[in-house]
């Protein structure tokens, strides 16, 4: 059972919630009571400077990516004056691990990262070794830590840690000794009580969370501190797969009690100096509460496309016809561009009996070793019947060699491949649609992070449907004896227990490249073919002529929508490659028409009006429409126009990290999105650090696919703040106008958007370092002007310490 207090409550002396002090003494404000919190405790400690109530300003203590980000997050740096990591940066090779597209451009991008770490000072951790978030948690999470990284399930808060997925552009900013700024955050109370019933594993729990609370939005950009008696009981494993599922929620990032079994399991990978306790002080404001009763979660599923959409199993089976039949419906909308229905039902064979192609055990939510070794131990119980059933395929990825070590050296590996289970090393590819891809119109079962649409691998546009339910590892391994019968693991006897491990890290320290603190200035980057730099962006322009080039209904839009996975991400090292695969699974033709736009801006910059109307005709039409306007009279006319695209999505953004999703809009001409509300702070942050501006659109849109948008004085709107800015549509009825209101920015994200990009605003030092409030390079010349000559920069004493002197010395230096 979940129960969901919607409103701030107060947690007295670790044991009991009260909505109000009322006779009670009190702190003299709600933001004292707030202190108490761990989260509190824990982002104190890392602002930079100020109140971190009215202006949090983080720095992180370390940075994570993986082979579909790293590349660029450092191909950005670069060119912004990186010389060193300024704190440990972990690059994993795990999402890009199968370098089986695209010839050697998966592999070029680990040597590059191999050689970005002993340049620059970093971490590298070679394909195949460790899923991202396993390692982390394996080698550097630790207590009261702040850890950012370019993937939306850095979730550290089982050990203590407060993990934040971001994009890209984050990460960039704090390789450049520069703040992360947000506001701060809703801190919501996550209540464990009662011990999980057999047969129920950490994903169960978190599906029942996720169900709970997505639809809503309640933990929306909160953290989810999670305490309460129900915690002492929980396996560590079992902790960390409820935790990393919480990015589902969207949720910003979490935190956990810690206790005895954090300290064990610290001391176990040889890091005891890293724990420390943690507990909710005395007297604490919570902005919400959600009571969990372990023991009244029963197995779960979540069908396609969302981890949200969540039934029991025991449910599911009662009633597979009709909820199956929703499902479908619900898929017809979402799959618009599918050549295919989805066919779900065709799967039922009897009452309670439904049929699944494939079960999957993987990643950092389900290749830990207390999943795997109780899904042996299920197959076991199984007998002779366990996963022999021709056409369903089990598959179990452990997410570390260490575990996959340990599985070796306890027989379960042997049990496992025994009986059919086909094991394979740590990777990511099951996650987004890179690995063990079912046939079309396939059913998967996995312990995995996403079921979004095309999550699996299929591609609809070309006539493939498949789809992916969640469960637990439990309940998959249940599955895989009744020979791919869909079943609760509540069904099997078996022994629930804690596993005893022991860890061995001798394949990381025989193959991990640790280059923190040994940064080699003189080390070349070494460069593969499909290894691409970032081209130009135009800063933004007064008077914006914008043309929506796609227009999307859904609820929500994924970032898996917006940038496909899958295949996809092993041309995320080109930015243009890249590109022409935006939205290709929703809106096959919005790449082409983005790119009309483009080149009639090209034109109308280089040569004029006419030259722009030759590319794209309907331009004449629509300049007779601004001829008349005053606003473009005042403003310098046509001349003055800069055209860019946008789309229209009611709610884009939800899952991924991955800037891709914001980045790929903007090499193709993108300057900004329009939504009712933008699904997770990453993707909006995305969105800025690129250049595109976040516009909110209360209500039904007064414009359609196809119109253009004349958006007059953009610059000083945005920059001053709070203003309405009148917007012109001009369609086929004519000229028409609406109010818009100027998204909310803080200075730094303003002067983000003037500049075009986050690259442009370091690489021209638009930006004073007091604006990121920059605790390490303090020293940095808050007077500098763009109007001292760049010749001159190296001869003034008083910018020694500023980007702009540090650019123009390396330039200097490269010359010579």
């Amino acid at each position: 059972m979940i129960d969901i207090i919607r409103h701030g409550v107060y947690y007295v002396n670790n044991s009991e919630f009260v909505d109000s002090l009322s006779g009670k003494e009190g702190p003299a404000s709600e933001n004292e009571s707030r202190k108490g919190s761990m989260a509190y405790r824990i982002m104190a400690a890392h602002q930079c400077g100020g109140d971190v109530f009215e202006k949090p300003a983080f720095k992180f203590d370390s940075l994570v990516s993986h082979d579909i980000t790293f590349v660029y997050i450092i191909q950005t740096a670069k060119v912004s004056g990186l010389e060193k990591f300024p704190v440990p940066y972990v690059l994993t090779n795990c999402h890009n691990s199968l370098c089986a597209v695209g010839g050697t451009i998966n592999e070029d991008d680990h040597v590059f990262g191999l050689s970005a770490a002993k340049k620059y000072g970093g971490i590298y951790v070679p394909p195949h070794l460790a899923v991202i978030h396993s390692y982390i948690r394996e080698a550097r999470a630790a207590c009261g830590k702040m850890i950012l990284g370019s993937d939306s399930h850095t979730r550290y808060g089982a050990l203590g840690a407060m993990g934040v997925g971001e994009g890209g552009g984050e990460l960039v900013k704090q390789l450049l000794e520069q703040s992360y700024d947000t506001v701060y955050p809703r801190v919501i109370a996550v209540y464990l009580s009662g011990k999980p019933r057999h047969g129920v594993g950490p994903q169960d729990i978190a599906l029942a969370l996720i169900g709970a609370v997505f639809k809503d939005g309640f933990v929306k950009n909160a953290v989810l501190e999670f305490l309460g008696p129900g915690i002492k009981d929980l396996p560590m494993d079992f902790r960390a797969g409820i935790d990393v599922m919480s990015t589902e929620t969207t949720c910003w990032s979490s935190v956990w009690e810690t206790d005895e079994k954090v300290k064990d399991f610290l001391s176990l990978h040889r890091r005891p100096d890293d724990y420390e306790k943690f507990t909710p002080g005395p007297l604490v404001r919570y902005d919400g509460l959600i009571k969990i009763d372990l023991s009244t979660i029963k197995p779960m599923i979540a069908l396609p496309f969302h981890p949200s959409n969540v039934y029991e199993i025991d449910e599911f089976l009662a009633n597979t016809e009709d909820i199956l039949d929703k499902v479908e419906k619900e898929a017809l909308e979402t799959l618009e561009n599918s050549k295919t229905p989805l066919k779900l039902r065709q799967k039922i064979e009897g009452k309670g009996l439904f049929r699944t192609d494939q079960g999957i055990i993987a990643g950092c939510a389900g290749g830990t070793f207390d999943n795997i070794m109780t899904a042996a131990a299920i197959l076991k119980a199984g007998g002779d019947k366990s996963s022999r059933s021709g056409a369903f395929s089990l598959s179990v990825y452990p997410g570390s060699q260490p575990v996959m070590l340990e599985l070796a050296k306890n027989g379960a590996l042997a049990e496992l491949i025994s009986r059919g289970v086909v094991v394979r090393s740590a990777f990511c590819g099951p996650c987004f649609g890179a690995g063990d891809v079912p046939s079309n119109e396939g059913f998967s079962v996995r312990h995995t992070t996403r079921n979004f649409p095309n999550r699996e691998g299929s591609k609809p546009d070309k006539g493939q449907t498949a789809s992916v339910a969640l469960m637990d590892a439990r309940s998959v391994a249940a599955t895989a004896v009744t020979g791919g019968i869909l079943r609760s693991a509540e069904n099997i006897d078996y022994e629930e227990k804690e596993y005893t491990y022991h860890y061995d890290e001798s394949p990381y320290r025989e193959r991990v490249y640790n280059g923190w603190r040994k940064a080699d200035p003189a080390a070349e980057l070494v460069y593969g073919p499909n290894i691409t730099d970032w081209p130009d962006m135009e800063e933004l322009g007064e008077n914006l002529l914008i043309k929506i080039v796609s227009f999307i209904t859904d609820p929500v839009t994924t970032t898996d929508e917006l940038i496909p996975s899958g295949e996809t991400s092993s041309f995320r090292s080109n930015p243009r490659g890249l590109a022409e695969y935006t939205l290709s699974r929703k809106d096959p033709a919005y790449a082409g028409r983005a790119r009309e736009v483009k080149s009639a801006a090209s034109a109308l910059k280089e040569e004029g009006r006419a030259a722009a109307v030759r590319i794209l005709p309907e331009l004449e039409t629509v300049f007779k429409g601004l001829s008349g306007l005053e606003e473009l009279k005042k403003t310098g006319g046509s001349a003055s126009l800069q055209l860019g695209s946008a789309i229209y999505a009611r709610k884009p953004g939800d899952g991924s990290a991955r800037e891709q999703a914001a980045s790929c809009q903007r090499v193709l001409g993108a300057v900004a999105n329009f939504a009712a509300e933008y699904a997770t702070k990453r993707y909006r942050s995305n969105l800025i650090n690129w250049g595109v501006i976040p516009f909110i659109v209360e209500g039904e849109p007064p414009f359609k696919n196809g119109d253009w948008l004349f958006i007059p004085r953009v610059t000083r709107i945005l920059k001053n703040g709070g203003e309405k800015l009148e917007v012109f549509v001009i369609g086929a009825e004519g000229v028409t106008s609406f109010l818009l209101a100027s998204p909310e920015l803080n200075e730094g994200e303003a002067l983000l958007l003037g500049a075009g990009s986050l690259i442009n605003l370091n690489r021209k030092n638009l930006a004073k370092p007091n604006l990121f409030q920059n605790p390490v390079k303090s020293g940095f010349s808050t007077e500098f002007k763009e109007s001292v000559p760049k010749n001159e920069v190296l001869e003034q004493p008083q910018l020694k310490n500023s980007i702009e002197y540090e650019m123009n010395f390396h330039a200097a230096r490269e010359r010579s």
